[in-house]
């Protein structure tokens, strides 16, 4: 699998721009999955559904099943947070995994910058970053991308990750 990250500061517009990227994708024929982090304590189950309870109790993973989707809740319990590539060794094989945050990880990624945010860029003190996009001209690098240019964003993702060529040879 294909692995492609989008960092930058909170409100640039990764996550816009990460919706935006997944259907583009997949019009053009690949499967896409995601994995997106965050810095806050979060919960995707709710006290009083029997899935919370079995974690509350102890279990140490809950799988959550039905007709539409199923999900599996892991808790850390003290345990060190997963890297990318325990992730997505748990993950079913795709095209590509596109990251949003985990910045501080040296997976190729795009910098996701506006200016009007009011933080500097990463790019510059981070190799990993190998494009930029954003609403402003920059003085930059690395291959700079109109943010609001999807094609733009995508053909570039396709042809970094040789994701046509990666089809040919039949691999996911």
């Amino acid at each position: 699998m294909k692995v492609f990250g989008f960092a930058g500061w909170s409100g640039s517009g990764k996550t816009t721009l990460v919706k935006s990227v997944i259907p583009a994708l997949i019009a053009r024929g690949f499967k896409v999955s995601t994995i997106k982090h965050t810095h806050h304590n979060f919960d995707i189950d709710r006290p009083g559904k029997d899935s919370f309870e079995h974690r509350a109790a102890g279990a140490q993973e809950v799988v959550i099943t039905g007709a539409a989707r199923w999900a599996l809740l892991h808790e850390n319990r003290g345990e060190a947070e997963p890297s990318i590539q325990d992730m997505l060794a748990r993950m079913a094989p795709v095209d590509i995994v596109l990251i949003e945050g985990f910045k501080s990880y040296p997976h190729p990624k795009l910098e996701v910058y506006r200016p009007e945010v009011g933080k500097p860029l990463l790019s510059p003190d981070d190799d990993s970053i190998i494009a930029v996009a954003s609403t402003a001209s920059l003085d930059v690098t690395v291959p700079q991308l109109p943010l609001d240019d999807i094609d733009a964003v995508v053909d570039f993702i396709i042809e970094f990750c040789d994701l046509v060529e990666e089809r040919r040879n039949g691999a996911a």
